[in-house]
């Protein structure tokens, strides 16, 4: 393993995100990972591949499978002064562990008054694109972005995946760090400038409306913005959430200003989804007529076989007759 300069480098996300916990490793012994297969493996999706050779068995941990266990694990650790990175192999796989990230990872620091923190970083890669069974597929980040006490972070390019991930580590609070694996591979060149935790990034500016995307989608946000300003002159900015709690309010309706019409993307289904609170939030802050704003998502269904998998997420055509909904 070498380390490369990150702002020149161009890499796909699971090597981002294995070079951030190398680096994050090395620079604080109190850090290590711990998850199913992690080690000798190196991961579903080799994200923690030879680590085991640099770090040893202390602090690269394969676990039983027992989600509620790598959770509760990782808590332990995180009360006694470490830094832990739990690696669950999907998102779904993570609903078992919801009653330990809820009832105790979230409100430890509430709950001893300050006296005890938890650095904890839960990851896991999620969403559909890569052909896997629904467990595999699911797009439920809601379900930990409305627990307060837990950060949600979902990164969208190798770069982001980086200083996101080394920042998730270094926080004194639980975080919940998302991936999403139709990305994994593909490479993309280094943002301008570093992500910070907490604030959206923008990807392209653009005062002829505003798209508010995370993840997956973000990527289809930026091919869809190439295709308007090319062919109709048309400029789109591309925001990217990446941080869905708490979220970064101030950055939202800055950037819905811009342009006075708002597009809000996301793969999960538009019931109960993140979308609805940036929706309100600009609906409650600014005079923007509901024609100019719409959101698009999955359906409320289950993430159906590879054969129709296609059909799920928003696409560049659904996408497309969404902007212009808005635009006219």
């Amino acid at each position: 393993m070498h380390k490369p300069d990150h702002q020149t480098a161009c890499m796909h996300m699971v090597q981002a995100l294995n070079q951030a916990l190398y680096d994050e490793m090395s620079a604080d012994e109190t850090t290590l990972i711990a998850g199913q297969d992690i080690g000798r493996l190196g991961g579903v999706f080799r994200v923690t591949q030879n680590l085991l050779d640099h770090f040893g068995p202390n602090r690269v941990i394969d676990t039983p499978i027992s989600e509620t266990f790598q959770a509760g694990f990782g808590i332990g650790l995180a009360t006694a002064g470490l830094r832990p990175i739990i690696e669950f192999q999907f998102l779904a796989f993570m609903h078992s562990a919801l009653d330990q990230m809820i009832a105790h990872a979230s409100r430890l620091r509430h709950r001893t008054r300050g006296q005890l923190k938890c650095p904890l970083v839960y990851r896991a890669p999620y969403g559909s694109g890569v052909h896997a069974p629904e467990h595999h597929s699911e797009s439920t980040e809601s379900l930990f972005s409305h627990i307060p006490g837990l950060k949600v972070i979902i990164p969208s390019t190798p770069s982001l995946a980086y200083h996101l991930l080394r920042q998730a580590i270094q926080s004194d609070d639980p975080v919940v760090f998302l991936e999403p694996t139709k990305l994994y591979r593909i490479k993309q060149e280094p943002n301008q400038r570093p992500p910070k935790l907490g604030e959206v990034y923008i990807h392209r500016e653009g005062t002829d409306a505003t798209i508010f995307t995370w993840g997956a989608m973000t990527y289809e946000a930026l091919q869809v913005a190439k295709i308007y300003e090319t062919q109709y002159q048309i400029k789109l900015m591309v925001v990217d959430v990446s941080t869905l709690n708490p979220l970064d309010e101030i950055g939202i309706l800055q950037a819905a200003k811009a342009s006075g019409r708002i597009l809000i993307l996301h793969e999960a289904s538009a019931k109960g989804a993140v979308g609805n609170d940036i929706y309100y939030l600009i609906h409650r802050h600014l005079n923007i007529n509901a024609k100019y704003m719409r959101q698009l998502g999955a359906p409320n269904t289950i993430c159906p076989y590879y054969q129709n998998e296609h059909l799920f997420a928003p696409n560049q055509q659904s996408i497309m007759s969404a902007i212009n909904e808005i635009l006219l």
